[in-house]
């Protein structure tokens, strides 16, 4: 049976009803290894020749930034439609990153594709309220007309492809108008022509890969005190819930920090307590020299989750990928980072599915993660090899773990 989607993000109103239609794939190819995504992502945009559309939470004008931007920009001059979507507020945070002049050649970047036609849209939430809390878009997707999408975690910086563990697909198949024209969930603009395009590329085909795909932004769902006292519906994080719920033996997951929202947390040390092994891949402290506040707040969860005897894993290098698999059978993947922002602030997206073509991928990489030497396992008695003033920030921040 194919899989569906479900979207609880594309209109404002809450009560939207779910849309649920067939989704298939006929090719997944899995992109862990970072120079293998990176080259394939270039790859699609040299080979565009009608459309090309790329969403991502922000650009670092580095390396791989600036070569990113002067491929599209090429692009767009030889005739193809050229859409870029980055998020307001994650761009905000990445300049933290960047020099002046980085971020001075970044907006000349930006201002030639404007220049040359193409379409880039800065997303911001439509209240004051969400945009001061961090509201935007999360959501990573990457179409041409040639019948591909790349969907994942990866920003476009240096980092996602030479430092953190990042986890993307490349799909063919209907599945790939579908995420197209999620793109408007996400605050991004879609021509018509290029959804029929690549319908009728599809027409005909009828993938073997089932999928079901989950995404939502919750700032349409919002009215002007945003996350605020919010208690709205996500089916991004209802579905994890059910993923998490269903589990009998094993869970195991990779995020960028461990700190979800208080369901995701409940659902986790229920499993535990029912007997479910349950591994945590997440980042060190060290993984984001800008600040530990991530950090922190994922430690403010800790002793819960030791005292329930779930592993956790500290990866030095940064563990930006967002993966569960379920019992080696279920695997979801996609931007969903378990932290309250992903639940009430940022538009996320996450495709599921059993079949062996994606969670036997997923095992390795698991496996992988397990002896890589930059993973380390936290013990019961952490907090004592911590500096003593990491020790006090622990203690007075924790608290605090919603807006971390």
């Amino acid at each position: 049976m194919a899989g569906t989607v479900d979207e609880s993000g594309g209109a404002p109103h809450p009560n939207r009803p779910r849309v649920s239609t067939p989704l298939t794939a006929t090719a997944l190819c899995p992109l862990w290894n970072r120079a293998s995504e990176w080259a394939r992502r270039l790859r699609m945009i040299r080979e565009a020749r009608r459309f090309l559309y790329l969403s991502t939470y922000y650009v670092e004008y580095d390396e791989y930034g600036a070569e990113l931007l002067a491929l599209l920009l090429e692009a767009q001059r030889s005739g193809v439609a050229v859409n870029l979507l980055i998020d307001g507020f994650g761009q905000r945070l990445g300049g933290v990153l960047m020099s002046a002049a980085a971020r001075a050649a970044l907006r000349d970047r930006l201002a030639a594709l404007l220049g040359a036609g193409a379409v880039v849209t800065v997303y911001r939430p439509p209240h004051p309220m969400q945009r001061r809390l961090g509201g935007g878009q999360h959501v990573k997707i990457q179409v041409s007309e040639q019948g591909e999408a790349i969907f994942g975690s990866s920003n476009v910086t240096r980092t996602s492809f030479e430092g953190w563990n990042e986890y993307s697909v490349a799909l063919r198949g209907p599945i790939v108008r579908t995420l197209l024209e999620s793109y408007r969930t996400i605050g991004g603009e879609v021509d018509a022509d290029h959804l029929r395009e690549l319908g009728r590329r599809a027409a005909g085909t009828r993938g073997d890969i089932d999928l079901d795909y989950w995404i939502c932004n919750p700032n349409l769902h919002q009215g002007r005190r945003g996350p605020l006292g919010w208690r709205g519906s996500n089916v991004v994080t209802h579905r994890m819930l059910d993923m998490l719920n269903a589990a009998r033996r094993r869970i195991q997951l990779t995020t960028f920090y461990f700190k979800p929202a208080p369901a995701l947390m409940d659902a986790v040390l229920a499993a535990a307590r029912r007997g479910v092994e349950i591994e945590i891949h997440h980042s060190h402290r060290d993984a984001l020299p800008a600040t530990d506040l991530a950090w922190i707040a994922a430690a403010a969860g800790y002793p819960r989750l030791l005292d329930a005897e779930v592993r956790i894993y500290e990866n030095r290098g940064g563990e930006h990928s967002k993966i569960v698999l379920v019992d080696d059978a279920w695997v979801a993947f996609g931007s969903y980072n378990f932290e309250d922002a992903a639940h009430d602030r940022l538009a996320e997206a996450m495709l599921a599915t059993r079949d062996p073509a994606a969670v036997t991928p997923a095992r390795a990489i698991f496996d992988a993660l397990r002896t890589d030497p930059r993973n380390t396992p936290v013990g019961r008695r952490f907090r004592r090899d911590l500096p003593a003033g990491l020790r006090l920030r622990l203690a007075l921040l924790g608290g605090f773990k919603r807006w971390m």
